[in-house]
């Protein structure tokens, strides 16, 4: 397989010097400089740019641009260069080596891909075509925590989302002024009742009821079309601010730290989806809410003026409606925590059922996970009725203050009626001004129920939005363009957090450029999670992981990602299809592609199936073998062509050719400088590929050498603890570890306590 010829990216990352890459020119500098938004001085940028070509004209391009920026003023630009295959899509646009010439790369309102540079017309471009080229891509400084809104403080989800929904606010104004004209609209209905009342029926003036019924038409009229009015721009700007907020969320979920992620896939995700019900509340109903509540004191003036003494009936019901708003939405703070408690815990179990379906089924042990989901859904229904109680009560209460503010003001209606003065047409204008203040309050008694889901909601989403990400937001982020001719670690400790479990404590550990690196231990030694820490994916307690001269964790994600390529032990396949599932981190040309595929026996995957590199895969690769699945993930990486290779178990799910073939392209895949760290439990096969072997026991390193000095003493010590075990059916065991390593020509499983691997250990059982 050809790797890294003159225009690729990772030559060109590596020498410059040795690649004709042209400067980048003027006109495309100032338009990706304006597509970013950077203010700069085109004079003192065409002055720089010319000086930068005179003096500096055999440079490498990326010296020439950082020169270039500093002279024209621009210091606080951030400048590197990334293979295209490992660009975020979203960091674009960019400048992109394309045909021997510097395009500007951007995205299109329709999805594709546009490159353009003066003097020639803007084309399309397929991703997939510019596999190999590489990008000169600009940053600039990150603004300062106070505009931000990604982390909040105090309570983030709240914030979140009324700061989404305040972004454009000229929508309140418009929403307030509606609903102002639906309160005072109702105004006229009461009037109207009380003229026809008071002077249409005791005169049968049928031209004041027509000139009035022409009036309410049109009333009515207004009044519908404000409500549809104000129901669009509220579903308008729902919808806007749903969409942001979910991408926010679940962005912020991407850049969780995999070690601080919570546990429970059912909390997470309901943790995801929480704040669509607070999104809700505040969108529609609480706009409502705050503007309907101040007419509900306009009306009682306007009924005091009107039926004098009524005006009391109604007043009366506020303090009676808060505090039955109060009593429920105390009552129902408990409810609704445990509830979604234990929906988040069935959600969970759902998750497991569906994933564990084939282990679930072949251990018999459905009865169990039954009996988990009917006690989850008791409890969930013994809440769930008690809440549905109190909300009854409290509706039925509320119905029936109402009730009984409309007998009550009747009742004084008539003393005042009696005592000359209300009119006959003035009761029913009160009753009907009535009507408009008992459902504002109503209202509010409901939005206090609501609001405590709401509560419970905001709380869920603030556990997922206080969780640390894996950069911070105000961090300035290194951007080195010099790959890294080491990997190290400085006084390392891991634990996961809450638990007081280390899982790994190495006080120094070098990997120097071109070393190829065997990582053994026994099972929960430590190498998987060392592997993890030292591809970014998690963070140290304690300690430092440095890649080449920086700190691994002040690197940007970008770099990290181009440089460090990771393999799991258990590879995740996604819904979609073969080709989508090796493409999955970018555009991958389709002859690397198929060369790759060919390489590893992954076309005869694609040949079994009639849709070809299109067969779909369905969630969690289901439809492929262990060892399928660990080929395509070993597919990613060697098309990825990182300068770092961490490998956990490349090949435990593979047979004896697939093995042998993935060995072989990872010897043709590695270049000198390339730094190989590989995690094996059958090392015998990669032997003749490593320079160096690291045994891992505990978290700790208990050996570190050259495969000639590691391997036959681990060896002999592992064959020496199998036959001196004591007890017969330990002995069993080991000799079968000993006997089925030996048939596979590898080391003997090491034990799960050996004494004679720590020196510290056997002195003890000494």
């Amino acid at each position: 397989m050809v790797r890294r010829a003159c225009g690729h990216p990772d030559a060109a990352a590596r020498n410059h010097n040795h690649c004709p890459m042209k400067p980048v020119s003027l006109t495309e500098l100032q338009d990706l400089l304006g597509k970013l938004r950077i203010s700069f001085n085109p004079g003192a940028l065409a002055q720089a740019h010319a000086h930068v070509l005179h003096t500096a004209a055999e440079a490498r391009p990326l010296y020439q641009l950082r020169k270039l920026l500093a002279d024209a003023g621009l210091k606080d630009i951030q400048v590197t260069i990334l293979p295209w295959r490992r660009l975020d899509p979203r960091r674009l646009p960019a400048l992109i080596w394309e045909q021997e010439h510097w395009w500007l790369a951007e995205r299109q309102a329709n999805g594709q891909l546009l490159l353009s540079r003066a003097g020639t017309t803007a084309r399309e471009c397929p991703e997939d075509a510019l596999h190999d080229a590489h990008v000169i891509w600009l940053r600039g400084q990150p603004q300062s925590q106070a505009g931000d809104t990604s982390q909040p403080q105090g309570n983030p989800a709240l914030r979140l989302v009324l700061h989404e929904l305040l972004r454009e606010r000229g929508w309140i104004a418009r929403v307030v002024v509606a609903t102002l004209m639906v309160n005072l609209l109702s105004i006229p209905t009461s009037i109207f009742a009380m003229q026809v009342y008071d002077r249409v029926i005791p005169t049968m003036a049928y031209a004041t009821l027509a000139t009035l019924s022409v009036g309410m038409l049109l009333m009515i009229g207004l009044d519908w079309l404000l409500k549809t009015l104000r129901a669009h721009i509220l579903d308008s700007v729902a919808s806007g601010a749903d969409q942001r907020l979910s991408q926010q969320v679940y962005e912020h979920l991407l850049r969780l730290q995999l070690d601080q992620q919570p546990r429970s896939l059912g909390s997470l995700a309901a943790q995801v989806g929480a704040l669509d019900s607070v999104r809700q509340f505040f969108s529609s109903t609480i706009i409502f809410g705050l503007v309907d509540l101040p007419f509900a004191l306009l009306f009682i003036a306007l009924i005091g003026v009107i039926g004098g003494h009524i005006g009391w009936v109604y007043a009366a019901l506020l303090p009676v409606a808060v505090l039955l708003g109060l009593y429920t939405r105390l009552r129902l703070r408990r409810l609704t925590h445990q509830q979604m408690l234990r929906s988040n815990e069935r959600q969970g179990l759902l998750v497991d059922t569906i994933r564990g379906a084939e282990t679930i089924r072949a251990s018999n042990a459905g009865w169990r996970f039954a009996q988990d989901w009917q006690t989850l859904s008791q409890s969930i229904a013994g809440y769930s009725i008690q809440q549905k109680a109190l909300a009854h009560f409290s509706g039925t209460t509320t119905g029936s203050l109402s009730t009984l503010a409309y007998v009550a003001a009747i009742v004084v209606g008539v003393w005042q009626v009696e005592a000359g003065n209300l009119t006959m047409g003035g009761m029913i204008a009160c009753s009907i001004l009535g009507g408009r203040v008992i459902a504002p309050i109503a209202q509010g008694v409901q939005y206090l129920v609501h609001w405590q889901q709401v509560s419970e909601s905001l709380q869920m989403v603030n556990r997922l939005l206080t969780l640390t990400p894996e950069r911070r937001v105000e961090q300035t982020l290194l951007m080195p363009d010099r790959l890294p001719d080491a990997l190290a670690v400085e006084q390392l400790r891991f634990a996961f957090p809450g638990s007081p479990l280390q899982l790994l404590n190495i006080p120094k550990l070098h990997v120097r450029s071109g070393e190829r690196v065997l990582l053994l231990g026994p099972v929960g030694g430590g190498k998987s999670t060392l592997l993890k820490v030292l591809a970014g994916l998690y963070r140290p307690s304690e300690g430092r992981v440095r890649l080449g001269d920086a700190d691994l964790w002040e690197i940007d994600p970008q770099i990290v990602s181009a440089q460090v390529g990771y393999l799991p032990q258990n590879v995740q396949l996604f819904k979609g299809t073969l080709r989508s599932n090796l493409a999955l981190s970018g555009a991958v040309s389709d002859s690397t592609m198929l060369e790759t595929v060919s390489a590893l026996g992954l076309d005869q995957i694609a040949a079994g199936s009639p849709q070809g590199m299109d067969m779909e895969i369905s969630e969690g690769g289901e439809g492929l073998s262990g060892g399928q699945r660990q080929l395509v993930g070993m597919a990613r990486v060697l098309m990825a062509r990182p300068r770092v290779w961490l490998l956990d178990e490349p090949t435990a799910s593979l047979d004896g050719d697939a093995e042998a073939r993935v060995w072989q392209q990872l010897k043709a895949q590695l270049q000198p400088e390339d730094i190989l760290i590989v995690s094996t439990h059958r090392p015998m096969t990669a032997i003749g590929l490593a320079t160096r072997v690291i045994v891992l026991q505990q978290g700790e390193i208990s050996r570190d050498g050259r495969p000639d000095q590691v391997i036959p003493g681990l060896m002999a010590r592992a064959a020496g603890a199998a036959h001196a075990a004591p007890a017969p059916h330990a002995t069993t065991v080991r000799l079968e570890q000993v006997q089925v390593t030996t048939a596979r020509q590898a080391l003997p499983a090491f034990p799960a306590q050996t004494p004679t691997i720590r020196p510290d250990t056997a002195k003890a059982q000494e």
